[in-house]
């Protein structure tokens, strides 16, 4: 089963650090750009980061600094490690990636995990 599995979210104080993992699981044949969204209660999922197969980032305004994304080829995984975490930063973060498997190439999400910061 062709899958995207996160983890690493939880309660952190403002300030502090979180690292968010992704890995990816089944038979795939290649992955291209990888990305972390985040849905906060009442807003739109919006995108975090991403990073394209060789290494090229972009990221939202909100997080340039702070957030940095990256990825382990080696394992299908991607990572987000998350420093000066502020209470905005709260919200659900999911893991998103278009997977080639030998059914064609699809659209992937995560099941998403809860990162709260807060004193």
């Amino acid at each position: 089963q062709v899958q995207l599995v996160e983890s690493g979210g939880g309660l952190v104080q403002p300030g502090g650090s979180l690292r968010l993992s992704c890995a990816a699981s089944g038979s795939i044949f290649s992955i291209n750009a990888m990305g972390w969204y985040r849905q906060a209660p009442g807003k739109q999922r919006e995108l975090v980061a991403a990073i394209t197969s060789g290494g090229s980032t972009n990221y939202a305004d909100s997080v340039k600094g702070r957030f940095t994304i990256s990825r382990d080829n080696t394992k299908n995984t991607v990572y987000l490690q998350m420093n000066s975490l502020k209470p905005e930063d709260t919200a659900v973060y999911y893991c998103n990636a278009p997977l080639a498997t030998q059914l064609g190439t699809y659209d992937y999400w995560g099941q998403g995990t809860q990162v709260t910061v807060s004193s």
